[in-house]
């Protein structure tokens, strides 16, 4: 329900530019780089079957929020597809208070981001970190600025949908304009993306609970330029990504 009304909002209310999608994509991310964004990797279970185990997985996300407090904790955060990511969060057993941990990662941790971001050169970062499971298995990193347990809101929200494409389809179906070719008209996506929205039903681990302020463990990893940082002078990052 709240994906449909979503979709259905913003098909009904936008207004949108004239300023081509890949232009918009290129600006936005030359602006994002610009502002320095905190990290997280998210952990799950992949689900094979009753009787097979299940295996951790875990992804660096590009994006990460939180979106409320009331009436519930809420975040959100969107995963590129097909991705392992997204198909364990899907496949998640409805009936568990948490599908997933999200792992704010501390100033400590630039090399923990890179080991979940890169597959291809880490295919099993889980040997390579240290972490406890919360009450559903589900592995909380050690070190972090702080982990919350989570539970799918909604379901999933595919954001190749027309109401996300840039073009008010209710008022082009009232002009009878719905089919005519338009030099702005948006072509379809040839990468998508998923978002995701959950409800925190714990919090697993603050760091401020376990360490003194002084510690670089209580300092947020933030992403800015291409690079890891943190938002104090007094912690240098020597982690360079290779």
């Amino acid at each position: 329900m709240l994906a449909r009304d979503l979709q259905r909002h913003i098909v009904q209310r936008a207004h949108f530019s004239t300023t081509t999608n890949n232009e918009v994509k290129k600006r936005l991310r030359s602006l994002l780089r610009e502002s320095a964004q905190p990290v997280a990797v998210v952990t799950s279970l992949l689900h094979y079957n009753d009787t097979s185990p299940n295996d951790y997985h875990g992804a660096t996300l590009s994006s990460f929020s939180s979106i409320a407090l009331d009436p519930y904790p809420l975040v959100a955060f969107s995963l590129r597809i097909p991705s392992r990511m997204a198909t364990s969060l899907r496949s998640a057993h409805p009936d568990p208070p948490s599908d997933m941990v999200v792992n704010i990662l501390s100033a400590t941790q630039a090399p923990t981001a890179v080991l979940f971001s890169r597959p291809d050169l880490h295919p099993n970062p889980f040997q390579e970190v240290e972490f406890t499971l919360n009450r559903e298995g589900i592995p909380v990193l050690e070190g972090c600025l702080g982990a919350l347990s989570c539970k799918l809101a909604t379901n999933p929200i595919l954001l190749d949908d027309p109401g996300f494409s840039g073009r008010d389809f209710e008022n082009d179906s009232r002009s009878g304009s719905g089919d005519a070719e338009s030099e702005n008209e948006i072509s379809p996506p040839s990468i998508t993306s998923e978002l995701f929205i959950a409800r925190v039903t714990n919090i697993e681990r603050l760091a401020l609970d376990e360490a003194d302020t002084n510690d670089p463990q209580t300092m947020p990893l933030l992403y800015h330029r291409r690079n890891y940082l943190t938002c104090s002078s007094k912690y240098l990052l020597d982690y360079q990504k290779p």
